[in-house]
């Protein structure tokens, strides 16, 4: 490698310099230099209070760029006389500070600086928070959603029941009640797994009297997994489309298994349920409960959560991948 002598810098040559530049200073400058920086720093927090109070408008109009004008001014000012105080309780009331009009020009232009990094933190905090309120309004449009497409789901249940076995009918309609209740109170979009499966178990009971023994649940659910997080109604959504469109359909018997495992930092959870070879195809994409349920995830998650549906060997699969680390 080419030897540049230009780029050989000696740093400790270069701060035994400074040294002795500074060694050259009078006290006044000495003190100036210590004292002005120092209350430079504390008018930063006025500046930033100042943009706090005055947001950027839109449009821009004239008396906004002639307040930040006078407060310059005013800032500038207040820099120099406290300074000079200062520095006239420790040099005397006697001694003159320097370069009185470089300071106050230094001044107005470090408040343009300040206040235009000052109003580029406080947009992108703004848009943090725009986009939060919006992310929380989808998730509540999107739940709101999900009750009257369960309260269908669950009333069609009991219809079916009334004209087959009325007493039937009345326990599962205390039990979609109870399920509705549960439902509508839930406000949080994430719950621990143990919640949900209580949900979903409820929710299967009321299927259990539809199906009777036409419905065959295997649950595969990890204690140690129940303290995890996962979006509220998540596994009830596949577990009810499942029911929909695996039991529904089939005169015989429908296997439902359930479970749950870890995947480094992720949560799996999967729902398989026997379906007939002829509709296989026709169930590949289905519900409108899981189109809203990738919905949640999107918003909830971005890009970190998956799920992903789909015939198996005699079997339709749906799996859910959400982070348990974020």
């Amino acid at each position: 490698m080419a030897y540049h002598p230009c780029v050989d810098i000696n740093f400790f040559q270069l701060a035994e310099t400074l040294v002795r530049e500074g060694e050259r200073w009078s006290l006044v400058e000495r003190v100036s230099a210590t004292v002005r920086p120092l209350v430079g720093l504390g008018l930063v927090l006025v500046i930033y209070g100042v943009v706090r109070r005055n947001p950027w408008p839109r449009p821009f109009p004239l008396r906004f760029a002639l307040l930040h004008v006078v407060v310059s001014i005013a800032i500038s000012s207040s820099w120099i006389v406290i300074s000079r105080l200062i520095e006239a309780m420790v040099l005397g009331w006697g001694q003159t500070v320097p370069y009185e009009r470089e300071f106050f020009l230094i001044g107005s232009v470090a408040y343009l600086i300040v206040a235009g990094i000052s109003y580029a933190v406080e947009s992108t905090a703004r848009a943090a928070r725009a986009e939060a309120v919006a992310a929380s309004t989808q998730l509540a449009a999107l739940r709101s959603q999900l009750h009257p497409h369960f309260l269908f789901n669950a009333l069609h249940t009991v219809v079916q029941l009334i004209p087959v076995n009325p007493a039937l009918a009345m326990e599962a309609a205390e039990l979609v009640a109870d399920l509705l209740r549960s439902s509508l109170e839930e406000q949080r979009d994430e719950v621990p797994l143990a919640d949900e499966w209580r949900f979903v178990s409820r929710y299967l009971a009321v299927e259990r009297i539809r199906f009777g023994e036409r419905l065959v649940v295997h649950e595969g659910l990890p204690s140690d997994l129940f303290g995890a997080h996962v979006p509220a109604f998540a596994l009830q959504t596949l577990v009810e489309n499942a029911v929909r469109h695996g039991a529904a359909p089939r005169v015989a018997a429908t296997e439902i298994t359930i479970t749950a495992s870890r995947n480094g930092s992720s949560l799996v959870l999967v729902v398989q349920n026997s379906i007939d070879a002829d509709l296989q195809n026709a169930a590949a994409g289905i519900g409108t409960g899981l189109s809203r349920l990738r919905e949640r995830l999107a918003v909830l998650y971005g890009n970190s959560a998956t799920l992903s549906t789909g015939p198996t060997a005699g079997s339709y699969e749906a799996v859910l991948t959400i982070p348990t680390a974020r």
